[in-house]
């Protein structure tokens, strides 16, 4: 969007990304939107890869720098885009992430009942208030209301959308895992408009193919990686646990707003305005306040999590790709009770579930090629994708070193 007034921001990614000033910097400046800076992208990625410690903040305006380009390049094809459309495209990539909570996914488990789409909804519809409706296109762009020009959402939210091509590329910088570089600037190029579809240039089918490999891998390798699964699920068992014992009157250490989370039973009727003021002040540091004061509890289960967690002192992980076998669970809690010595509720001792990796679903929505006759193909079909985009879901059983 061309303005003569702007605001620079130096980016280790992508070096200065330009903000034109209006309602994109007042978003910024919004306090829920600076909150951001306080929630780590990855995060309990850090246990594993020391320079993960980025944040959504930075993943957003990322975002945010990738979508002025492809709205930059797709202009350059003769795709009409108007101004309108173009600011609110950049304020839906802008505010995709602003429901998340602190280290990522872990509240969603536990004392939160939204997903963090439907928060960043509810922040985006009361934002819009506080705008006087500016917000109400990039709203419709980004729940996929706006059906005139489909291309727009799927740049905020597809298979190819502008969130993955930046966490997948700003991952791989701060945790150093090189498989995740992707050709970010070459894709974007390749973009055009077919029918109201985005679709990528014949040229871009290798550059797509990397996109997805990267994707596989750098789930397995960062977001699945076996440390980091077993940190977040000691995490959402220590909020689980610290939950449980404030819901019977017992007392847990908490900021106020923690301490409202926790003592809130799973769907409890509340006020929308209330639950939206209380999230927004939640952040790591809140999470991180608690462990330090968990980890000496007077109740065991919250106290091993906690102080697992502080001073890295995790639980082993096993991977599988077939569920285990219901003597070996049992046989490892058995031991995990005789060592401990202290009466220590199973479920805590063990934790047990399973995570799918699917880099490509073309069933939900096909990534098309175009090809210079004119014609549309799925990449599915012009290209090696399938053999390596399958689902595969794997079965974990974690349990402290103990044994």
């Amino acid at each position: 969007m061309p303005s003569t007034k702007q605001k620079i921001f130096n980016d280790p990614v992508y070096g200065f990304i330009a903000v034109p000033k209006g309602i994109l910097l007042q978003l910024i400046d919004h306090p829920w939107f600076q909150r951001l800076r306080r929630i780590r992208q990855t995060g309990l990625a850090h246990y594993v890869y020391p320079g993960a410690l980025h944040t959504r903040f930075h993943h957003a305006l990322g975002a945010l720098h990738l979508m002025q380009l492809a709205i930059e390049t797709l202009r350059f094809k003769d795709t009409v885009i108007t101004e309108e459309e173009a600011e609110a495209v950049c304020i839906a990539i802008l505010l995709h992430d602003i429901g998340h909570g602190p280290y990522s996914h872990a509240l969603e488990h536990t004392i939160v009942d939204f997903h963090h789409e439907t928060l960043s909804s509810m922040f985006m519809e009361t934002l819009n208030l506080e705008f006087n409706g500016r917000l109400t296109l990039a709203i419709a762009i980004f729940s996929d209301q706006y059906h005139e020009k489909p291309f727009l959402h799927q740049l905020v939210s597809g298979q190819l959308d502008m969130d993955r091509m930046d966490y997948l590329n700003r991952d791989s910088f701060f945790t150093g895992v090189s498989e995740g570089v992707i050709g970010y600037d070459r894709i974007i190029k390749m973009l055009d408009v077919h029918e109201g579809q985005l679709v990528v240039e014949e040229k871009g089918i290798y550059s797509i193919e990397k996109f997805l490999i990267a994707r596989r891998l750098m789930y397995w390798q960062v977001y699945l990686h076996k440390t980091n699964v077993a940190a977040e699920q000691m995490l959402i068992n220590a909020l689980r646990r610290a939950r449980e014992l404030a819901l019977q009157g017992k007392e847990v250490f908490a900021t106020p707003d923690l301490s409202w989370f926790l003592h809130r039973k799973s769907g409890q009727p509340t006020e929308e305005a209330e639950l939206l003021l209380r999230y927004a002040k939640l952040d790591d540091s809140d999470i991180a306040a608690a462990m330090k004061y968990w980890a000496e509890s007077d109740d065991l289960v919250l106290r091993t999590l906690a102080a697992g967690l502080l001073h890295r002192r995790l639980y082993r992980l096993e991977w599988r790709t077939q569920p285990f076998a219901l003597d070996y669970k049992t046989e490892i809690s058995q031991r995990l009770q005789l060592l401990i010595k202290e009466p220590f509720p199973v479920d805590y001792l063990l934790f047990e579930g399973q995570e799918s990796n699917q880099a490509y679903n073309e069933a939900k929505e096909p990534i098309y090629i175009l090809f210079k006759n004119g014609t549309v193909k799925p990449v599915s079909e012009c290209s090696d994708v399938p053999l390596y985009t399958q689902l595969v879901t794997k079965y974990f059983i974690a349990y402290p070193k103990l044994i």
